[in-house]
């Protein structure tokens, strides 16, 4: 029933998720209780995700279990297709190979969605839309969603604001244990591992520009800087700018911002962050990469109106020669820079938040029939369960408030 680009790849897919699988020790774990308990029985699960190597480690927990898995990429470029051709050899539904044209796109989500699912699964929120768009039919069979990043989550409340979302939907990507190290650390690292990739460029002393100083644009702004480049941040939200400020960053508009930068990274959620007047003024030899979920925040048709006929000079990387003769390069064609031009986040860091899937997609199936149709947080119990589970993974230990501290902390009569 899977569609992948090559199933012949399958063994080298395997080792590589038996080497992500070694490093998420809070999988392992949950995986584990799972296999005993089967907390998933029979619940259908569809599943719109990166397709890597830690992607696939989660769907083997789901499977664990008990649950029937589909799954689908979120993004063209992100799909790593030995890894697509192992979870497809392991008997779990895979639509999604490398490189997947616009229509094939959909086709791909509709091909998850026939399997009728009863909790969805969604990095961007394509699945929840297409369910209350096109495939309406779907709704009443849908207990409940879960998304996982930000981009998704604003789309969402938006639809839960004008009263649009049909069922309950958690939002994964803003509890503690997913935000705070998926998109610092996460983003931080892999984003910088595909613009290092890409261009093989020095760090050390360029003008290192990020659009939006959310939790992903400071993740990434600590490792521009800790490589030794010069941190520009631009805003619109008054308060980030001011964060921005005060850690030694400067904060200028994108109009200022692109005459000086040397690489700039978008990281907002939202469109149109560089268009026509800003690449005009960029110097010759600019890098431009996205690491926002969706491919509008650089505009590309803009850029392509502006310049000869682009080519590519290395793999995801593409060269506009514009008309006052200035080189601007494009990485990824402006989608995910780094599950494009890099594997993603290190799996150390995926643990934590598939750890949060796991665990809310077992607190759905028991609870999701109690549920409004709305977003929900993460309930703060599963968040504090992922903690601790990688807490010991890491061999960490902690403290615990004793009796008097606890009362102390709960008590209001306590003065000086």
């Amino acid at each position: 029933m899977s569609k992948v680009k090559d199933e012949s790849l399958s063994k080298a897919g395997v080792k590589r998720i038996d080497w992500a699988a070694s490093h998420m020790p809070v999988l392992r774990a949950i995986s584990a209780r799972f296999a005993k308990e089967k907390p998933l029985k029979g619940k259908r699960i569809a599943a719109c995700l990166h397709v890597t190597k830690e992607t696939a480690v989660l769907m083997r927990t789901l499977v664990a279990g008990g649950a029937e898995v589909a799954l689908c990429g979120s993004n063209p470029l992100s799909t790593q297709d030995d890894v697509a051709a192992a979870l497809a050899a392991e008997g779990i539904e895979v639509y999604a190979w490398r490189g997947v044209d616009n229509n094939g796109y959909y086709e791909c989500l509709n091909a998850v969605l026939d399997r009728k699912p009863e909790i969805t699964t969604d990095d961007g929120a394509d699945l929840i839309n297409l369910i209350h768009s096109k495939r309406k039919e779907l709704l009443p069979g849908v207990l409940a969603g879960q998304e996982e990043t930000t981009t998704g989550v604003i789309r969402l409340k938006a639809m839960a604001a004008d009263g649009a979302l049909k069922f309950p939907v958690v939002a994964v990507n803003d509890t503690p244990t997913k935000h705070f190290f998926d998109n610092v650390y996460g983003t931080g690292q892999s984003t910088m591992d595909g613009v290092i990739r890409a261009t093989e460029e020095l760090i050390a002393g360029k003008v290192f520009v990020i659009a939006g100083y959310g939790y992903c644009g400071r993740g990434l702004a600590l490792r521009a800087r800790g490589m030794g480049a010069n941190v520009v941040i631009t805003e619109v939200e008054p308060v980030k700018a001011i964060e921005a400020h005060l850690e030694g960053y400067r904060v200028m508009k994108m109009d200022d911002a692109a005459r000086v930068g040397d690489i700039f990274v978008t990281a907002t959620g939202d469109r149109d962050v560089i268009v026509k007047r800003h690449f005009e003024a960029m110097k010759d030899g600019a890098v431009i990469a996205n690491t926002g979920h969706f491919d509008v925040e650089i505009n590309v048709p803009d850029l392509e109106a502006l310049s000869k006929p682009s080519r590519e000079i290395k793999p995801d990387v593409d060269e506009f020669v514009l008309k006052n003769g200035h080189r601007v390069y494009l990485l990824a064609r402006g989608r995910l820079v780094n599950l494009a031009c890099a594997s993603g986040h290190p799996s150390e860091v995926m643990d934590m938040s598939f750890g949060d899937q796991a665990l809310v997609s077992e607190w759905l199936a028991k609870n999701a029939h109690n549920l409004e149709p709305k977003v929900y947080d993460v309930p703060k119990e599963i968040d504090d369960e992922v903690a601790k589970l990688k807490l010991g993974g890491l061999g960490v230990s902690i403290d615990s408030l004793t009796a008097e501290q606890k009362k102390y902390l709960s008590s209001w009569q306590h003065g000086t």
